[in-house]
């Protein structure tokens, strides 16, 4: 008796262990399922948690991006010693090899013709060549009739920017003959010729003549420097 419950309860464990395997195996994926539901649901959970935790960031980073934009422009005009004034853009207009653009302050303003217009974040926009009471015309830099004296950022080597109608004017007459210009060269104003205050980023070279400067319908928001400068330089 003890021989044969050897060879028949090891046997009859295996057959019911065949038998039983459907019931564990459908139960193991029932578990699984169970299981696979639980994650989907979690993932799904977590999903929504990410896209919140986006919008939030993306929410945060427009806040900081306008708040570093009121910075700059309470930074430029706190810079300036007689004051400065923030106008939005109304209107820009290009045409047979002009172009302009109006701001929404005038005479009313304290404005007057041949204030220097700058963006936001510090560069040269355009003069103003036109007061009424209430808004302004500003010739831009891509303007046919746009002369101003430049400097080359970091040197003593001075040119002239002049605009011929198209997105980018050239520049010419360098004080130094040896200097090559170049793709990537930086270009700030210079007061050589009294028409504009010092060191206002101008644009960026693109090659040996073409300069890349600001396109006035790009402009939203500008801000206008106060410089003592004879108006009829720029009637």
């Amino acid at each position: 008796m003890n021989g044969l419950a050897h060879i028949v309860l090891p046997v009859a464990n295996w057959v019911g262990d065949v038998i039983t395997w459907p019931v564990r195996a459908i139960g193991a994926a029932v578990d699984n399922v169970r299981e696979l539901s639980n994650l989907r649901t979690e993932n799904e959970e977590l999903r929504v948690r990410l896209d919140d935790a986006l919008r939030n960031k993306n929410a945060c980073d427009v806040a900081i991006a306008e708040n570093q934009k009121l910075a700059r422009e309470l930074d430029i005009v706190q810079s300036q010693s007689r004051g400065a004034i923030v106008a939005d853009v109304t209107y820009d207009n290009t045409a047979f090899h002009h172009s302009t653009f109006l701001i929404n302050k005038g005479i009313k303003h304290g404005l007057s013709n041949g204030m220097v217009v700058v963006s936001t974040d510090g560069r040269l926009a355009g003069i103003i060549t036109d007061v009424a009471p209430y808004f302004s015309r500003v010739r831009a830099l891509t303007d046919s009739n746009t002369n101003i004296a430049v400097r080359i950022a970091g040197s003593e080597v001075y040119g002239f920017l002049r605009g011929n109608g198209s997105d980018t004017p050239t520049i010419g007459l360098f004080s130094d003959p040896e200097f090559q210009p170049s793709a990537g060269v930086k270009l700030v104003t210079s007061n050589i010729s009294g028409v504009v205050p010092n060191g206002i980023i101008v644009g960026e070279m693109i090659n040996d003549t073409d300069v890349d400067v600001l396109q006035p319908s790009t402009l939203s928001r500008v801000i206008i420097l106060q410089f003592d400068t004879p108006q009829n330089e720029y009637k």
